[in-house]
């Protein structure tokens, strides 16, 4: 049994930067068929980044060459490193594993989730 535990969310400026922990706890762990979701106020769900079979990590356009998603096996964590935020980063983030289909972008493709942590861009 796998859990995720996010961290790292807050409230930053335009243009600031944060960084994203998920830890994974359980006996169980994949460090493939991971990814990052988030979901703005009042909107559905969406990828933020995904790692596919190969290892090879997927950006949404949305944060691509502003962001990076990194693993590290041993600590069994997670990181989405986020630069230049705009308002529209604002929303509850989700680190998600054990994907049906690696790399995607379904939500739906994802059985384990954390809880989110909050990130605000004013």
């Amino acid at each position: 049994h796998v859990q995720l535990v996010e961290s790292g969310g807050g409230s930053v400026q335009a243009g600031g930067s944060l960084r994203l922990s998920c830890v994974a706890t359980g006996s169980v762990y994949s460090n493939v068929c991971t990814g990052w979701f988030r979901q703005p106020p009042g909107k559905q769900r969406e990828a933020v980044a995904a790692v596919d079979i190969n290892g090879r990590i997927r950006y949404s356009d949305s944060v691509k060459g502003r962001s990076t998603f990194s693993q590290d096996n041993a600590k069994k964590t997670l990181t989405l490193q986020m630069n230049s935020l705009k308002a529209e980063d604002t929303g509850m983030y989700y680190c998600a594993g054990q994907a049906g289909y690696c790399g995607s972008f379904q939500a739906k493709e994802y059985v384990v989730w954390g809880r989110g942590t909050q990130v605000t861009v004013s």
